[in-house]
């Protein structure tokens, strides 16, 4: 059996990438911020920011919160036809209007 080189960011260079305004010190706002059950999120890693990532194939997708485990949420999607739960730092979601 061959055996995978490479971690779960591997060739995720430009997806990840941070535009020129955006570098530097991340917030303290965002990684702070509380949300409810119910409310809608998108998906979008903070590349500066390793803790609670998930993998990369799952950036841009919609769910909605289901729960808080410790300073992480616990957000339900849909995948392709399965719904699916991962538990994401809160600095790596952001909310929809």
């Amino acid at each position: 059996m061959v055996q995978r080189i490479g971690s779960s960011i591997r060739k995720s260079r430009s997806l990840f990438r941070k535009d020129y305004k955006r570098k530097g010190k991340r917030s303290t706002k965002e990684y702070f911020k509380e949300l409810k059950e119910g409310d809608k999120v998108v998906l979008k890693t903070e590349s500066s920011s390793p803790e609670s990532r998930f993998h990369s194939r799952f950036y841009g997708k919609c769910g909605q919160v289901i729960g808080k485990r410790g300073r992480c949420y616990k957000v339900r999607f849909k995948d392709m036809k399965k719904e699916k739960t991962l538990i994401v730092h809160p600095i790596h979601l952001k909310k929809l209007a």
